[in-house]
């Protein structure tokens, strides 16, 4: 049981990349999404960098992923509070040009608490095995950069604080946008509190 969750996990990963690399994109445009961005960078920075850790980075993240997350967030499929109706009145093109504005910007580094490193990276790189926990390192690679194509965020750099909340998200079903798969979902239902801080420190890390 645990071997096909692990195996169905990882080709869940696989067909995800394969989807999403035969879906035409809108092309965004970055200059215009400048413009578009003055709001957002009251949480998020102006250049996607934030300075609090409790909203997310989006500078250098994948485009593909922010766009997504966009739609989502649009569409109801991801609830955030403070995000609500902030999205309704912009047209596709304006959501492109966002994702793309983001997107072309650098994200600064992050760091990991050394006490959690051990542990963090074993669960990155290795997952868990005997409760079926793939390795984040599957969907998100080895250093932290991501699946653009496959919509997988980058989490290198990304803040920590951050990461522990969404998995806290994901595992409480409160977060559900990773659609069918359950692909998140499902590895944080079986994370402890101690080991979803140690991946996301770890995460936050990378470089």
């Amino acid at each position: 049981m645990v071997k096909t969750r692990i195996a169905l996990f990882i080709g869940a990963c696989l067909l995800a990349g394969q989807a999403a690399a035969a879906t035409p994109a809108l092309v965004g445009n970055p200059q215009a999404g400048q413009a578009k961005t003055v709001v957002c960078g009251a949480c998020h920075g102006a250049d996607g960098n934030s300075l609090a850790p409790t909203f997310p980075k989006l500078a250098g993240q994948h485009e593909k992923y922010l766009l997504k997350q966009l739609h989502d967030v649009k569409s109801g499929a991801r609830v955030i509070a403070v995000m609500a109706g902030q999205l309704d009145a912009l047209t596709e093109q304006d959501l492109a040009d966002i994702a793309a504005y983001f997107a072309s910007q650098t994200s600064t580094p992050g760091s990991a608490k050394e006490e959690l490193v051990a542990l963090g990276e074993s669960i990155y790189r290795a997952g868990i095995r005997e409760r079926g926990i793939a390795a984040c390192a599957a969907c998100h690679s080895p250093s932290g950069k991501g699946n653009g194509p496959a919509k997988f965020p980058m989490l290198s750099g990304q803040h920590a604080e951050y990461l522990a909340s969404s998995l806290r998200a994901w595992r409480s079903e409160e977060r559900k946008n990773d659609g069918d798969t359950r692909i998140m979902r499902d590895v944080a239902a079986h994370l402890t509190d101690k080991e979803l801080d140690a991946v996301a420190s770890y995460a936050s890390g990378l470089h």
